[in-house]
């Protein structure tokens, strides 16, 4: 039964993990970026306010970035206290202009720290799984003073969350593939310590296939999915997601 699930996903990642993908989803934000750091962040800040309608979040992400000029990065390191009002009056569905200043500055902080975002995951990795340094990396971020109704916008999977925005930024960022959707800049963590991200589409189609049992879509459903999607193919089992999403969003499968 595996085998044929396999071979059945397969076909679907490779129906849908291909560039005509990018158009309308997320990952299409950091496409307009060549830098490391800018892609890196603006993944980050899309990946962030990834919830809802795919349209409108494309819409915003965009919105959002166009706050910061042509980089991202140098924005961050080099703004000023007045540069921070440009975030004014921004929100998207929870994510205001407080959240996005204090993104800015925890940002900074980061790369003031740190070689970048990627060196943090990496001193906190094992060699299969990133939940742990996902965790890491929010306290991390979380360093500055800040209202504790913004520790929301980061999941930590070591409190139970499923982590499905920071998972999918993650995927974005370490994982290559030859059609171009997925960026591959992270060379120091390998695409098979990538857990795939989970949420209402990919969680029902999981459950569809045999995939998954457990009825909460949370940090365990993960550790249970990742373990069949990790017998499939076990260095590349995020790539699944292609799959599991594109079943459930196009085709009400």
């Amino acid at each position: 039964m595996d085998e044929e699930i396999k071979i059945f996903l397969e076909e679907k990642v490779r129906q849908y993990n291909h560039p005509g993908f990018i158009e309308d989803d997320p990952i299409s934000v950091p496409h307009r970026y060549t830098r490391k750091e800018d892609i890196e962040i603006s993944a980050f800040l899309a990946a962030t306010i990834s919830w809802g309608n795919r349209v409108q979040i494309v819409k915003n992400a965009h919105r959002l970035l166009d706050i910061m000029g042509e980089s991202p990065f140098d924005f961050i390191m080099s703004h000023q206290q007045k540069d921070l009002e440009k975030c004014s009056g921004f929100y998207y569905r929870t994510f205001n202009e407080d959240d996005l200043k204090y993104f800015v500055l925890a940002l900074k902080n980061i790369y003031t720290h740190y070689a970048d975002m990627e060196a943090i995951f990496v001193q906190y990795s094992t060699t299969d799984s990133l939940q742990g340094a996902i965790h890491h990396f929010r306290n991390i971020f979380f360093a500055l003073e800040h209202h504790p109704r913004m520790r929301k916008h980061v999941s930590d999977p070591l409190n139970g969350s499923a982590a499905k925005k920071i998972n999918m930024f993650l995927r974005w960022l370490i994982r290559k593939d030859a059609s171009g959707v997925d960026f591959g800049i992270w060379k120091q963590l390998k695409p098979s310590q990538l857990s795939c991200p989970l949420d209402v589409h990919s969680a029902g189609i999981a459950r569809k296939l045999g995939l998954l049992s457990r009825k909460q879509n949370d940090a365990k459903a993960v550790q249970e999915l990742d373990a069949h999607l990790r017998r499939m193919d076990p260095q590349d089992p995020a790539k699944y997601d292609f799959a599991l999403f594109g079943l459930g969003i196009f085709e009400k499968f």
